[in-house]
């Protein structure tokens, strides 16, 4: 066979029964183990909703505490959040897997369509299982993960931050430059706690369009015209 001659079509791997069952096999191990991750992603979350509660709790019910213990709320949540970037970076890699098997193998299976099932989807799932590897970088993943729940988090934490300033400062606050000075707590001058304030937010509003921007949804909102429900 010369250069110039097409390659031949792949063979009928939806008739070879060993082949079937081997994908399917591997495609239910794989759900189960995105499964497990998904599972790791929620428990983060619910560390740092957890931990946003019980300080929320004893800023408001202790006028005497200091609002410097939202710093040590911002800790726990930018912590929690680097744990569930790595733990997404895992969940992401393994799902990739998914959707390619998702695309190139169940979708030629319910539309009995064999053709389909060409391109390199076989060689990039197979030097993955040889060599797994991320599909996107740590930044990526704090950015998705930002933009999915720890926006609102952070947003919330700055609102109960400034409640807990007007609502505990010993003195009105009537104006912007009171409320600036305000911010200071003993030897902590004004314009750190306003800096660390303001370099939190606006690092969480660049990751959140960061990722509006350059990163693809986990599911589209392609084909909304058909419905609210599948008419099945």
């Amino acid at each position: 066979m010369s250069d110039s001659q097409p390659a031949k079509p792949p063979r009928d791997l939806l008739r070879d029964q060993c082949y079937v069952n081997a994908m399917a096999h591997f495609y239910r191990g794989e759900i189960g183990r995105i499964m497990v991750w998904r599972q790791r992603l929620d428990t983060t979350t619910t560390w740092a909703i957890t931990s946003t509660g019980t300080i929320f709790t004893v800023a408001f019910s202790v006028p005497d505490v200091p609002h410097l213990i939202f710093f040590f709320n911002l800790a726990i949540v930018w912590v929690m959040l680097w744990i569930e970037a790595r733990r997404y970076r895992f969940y992401d890699a393994f799902q990739a897997r998914v959707r390619m098997l998702e695309a190139h193998f169940l979708a030629p299976m319910v539309a009995q369509n064999p053709e389909r099932l060409e391109g390199d989807w076989r060689k990039l799932v197979t030097e993955d299982l040889l060599i797994p590897s991320f599909k996107i970088s740590q930044v990526e993943a704090i950015a998705h993960r930002l933009r999915r729940n720890y926006s609102f988090i952070f947003m919330i934490i700055l609102m109960a931050w400034i409640a807990k300033i007007y609502m505990h400062t010993p003195y009105r606050i009537d104006s912007p430059l009171v409320l600036y000075q305000a911010l200071a707590v003993g030897q902590i001058p004004s314009w750190l706690v306003a800096g660390i304030m303001l370099g939190t937010f606006l690092s969480v509003m660049v990751f959140a369009f960061y990722v509006a921007r350059h990163m693809p949804p986990e599911i589209t909102e392609f084909g909304v015209g058909r419905g609210k429900r599948w008419q099945i």
